[in-house]
């Protein structure tokens, strides 16, 4: 991984935090890797083996949640065995799946531009490490990035700003010159809670409107708006 130091200048308040950011703390499912739908699926199948079932938009809805909160949503009769079990299905489940993974339009592209400009890149996830060694496969970009965050390294995710915390000290640059990416709404309040700017993006099925809500001060259909972004600024 690199340890490129940044060049930008301090974002000022009229600024694109796009434009201006020393750090990009990215969120990988649904922001950079098209799993969300993968995650729906592997819950669904999680839960068909548990005798119970909840319906795939309500999952959809809490995908990129912590997962205890998640099984709070989907399966809230569920007690500590079944959800354990649950979970672990779902881990299971997903592994299967996990071939079909896929980049989203932009994603290698937006990392080796960052680095090319000097901009701290940090993987903001709270993923099991087996999963986040799958997406770095599907990536294929860890030249291009400086840190990565996992599950081993925050207590709770998202929506609590463990996540963004912990990205933040690893990119060694000030939460005010971050900049957040994610696809869910969950990034958006996670980010504020931690005093990032949130930048949202829909490849993750989250319509603009609730991550506008959410504290989202733009939003963009897909990562590779924001190469184009970068690009048209250079």
């Amino acid at each position: 991984m690199n340890a490129t130091s940044p060049t930008s200048a301090p974002a000022s308040e009229h600024a694109d935090p796009l434009l201006t950011a020393e750090a990009y703390l990215l969120d990988v499912d649904g922001t950079l890797i098209d799993s969300n739908y993968l995650h729906v699926i592997a819950w669904q199948r999680a839960l068909r083996d548990a005798n119970t079932a909840a319906p795939a938009a309500s999952i959809h809805a809490a995908i990129g949640l912590d997962s205890a909160k998640l099984l709070d949503r989907i399966a809230p009769e569920a007690d500590d065995e079944q959800r354990d079990r649950i979970s672990s299905r779902h881990s299971a489940h997903y592994s299967d799946l996990s071939e079909e993974l896929a980049l989203l339009p932009g994603a290698r592209e937006l990392l080796r531009l960052l680095h090319e400009r000097g901009t701290r890149v940090v993987l903001a996830t709270s993923a099991p490490q087996e999963e986040v060694d799958r997406q770095l496969e599907v990536l294929d970009a860890e030249q291009w990035i400086d840190a990565i965050t996992t599950a081993e390294d925050v207590e709770t995710a998202k929506p609590e700003p463990d996540v963004f915390a912990v990205a933040i000290e690893r990119a060694g640059v000030p939460a005010e010159r971050c900049v957040a990416i994610g696809d869910a709404r969950w990034d958006m309040i996670a980010a504020a809670k931690a005093g990032v700017v949130a930048v949202g993006v829909e490849t993750g099925g989250t319509d603009g409107g609730v991550l506008t809500e959410a504290g989202a001060v733009s939003v963009h259909q897909g990562v590779q708006e924001i190469v184009d972004l970068l690009q048209r600024s250079a």
